[in-house]
């Protein structure tokens, strides 16, 4: 249990090429601890955005949906999980979506490990502290594209710009997918507003 949740992980973190190939082909990634990160990571983000220092922190907590949050954070994991899988079906990868699920999972790390801790540390900032928290931020954010680059190239086993090409297009896929269903939901809306009025003229009228 330890070496799945804490050794393996860590082991990834520091050695990526590695630790993705073994995720891959020794069966060392698990599809429940990808899920567990991304939790803590729903929980880290939440967190630091009620209770980060107000030198950093903009949010009035008034206004904050825990909800609305989680929605934030996991619908755009599992819509990369799915584009991914769609654009890589297409040209040849060889990950499964078990696998691409494991690598982005597990890609959170960094923000797992950074998130947290800089929020307790942002309560006790003073103003020429800010940059530091700002910076371990952004290296927490290049670390988790930086992993999420080296699990989409082994998981899937291309080259270098072969997966430049995949993620940009995964992207864009996304996109579409957005755009599509807040079409089709737009059009749903309209529907079920036609349908009512329909319903409210018949009753009026007898």
């Amino acid at each position: 249990m330890k070496q799945d949740f804490i050794k393996f992980p860590l082991h990834l973190l520091m050695h990526p090429f590695d630790g993705f190939w073994d995720l891959k082909y020794d069966g060392k990634g698990k599809v429940r601890v990808a899920l567990v990160l991304l939790a803590l990571v729903v929980i880290s983000v939440i967190l630091q955005n009620q209770y980060a220092g107000f030198l950093v922190n903009y949010n009035d907590p008034r206004h904050l949906n825990s909800i609305t949050q989680l929605l934030t954070i996991v619908f755009p994991f599992f819509l990369w999980c799915v584009s991914n899988w769609a654009i890589t079906t297409l040209m040849d990868g060889e990950g499964k979506f078990k696998e691409i699920v494991m690598a982005t999972g597990y890609a959170l790390v960094p923000i797992v490990l950074i998130y947290l801790p800089m929020t307790v540390a942002s309560r006790f900032m003073v103003e020429e502290e800010t940059a530091f928290y700002y910076l371990l931020l952004s290296i927490s954010s290049i670390w988790f594209a930086a992993l999420l680059f080296v699990g989409t190239m082994t998981v899937h086993q291309y080259t270098v710009l072969k997966t430049v090409v995949t993620m940009v297009l995964t992207v864009i896929v996304m996109g579409i997918i957005v755009f599509l269903g807040t079409l089709v939901l737009s059009m749903m809306q309209q529907i079920y507003e036609f349908i009512v009025n329909i319903y409210r003229e018949i009753i009026f009228r007898t």
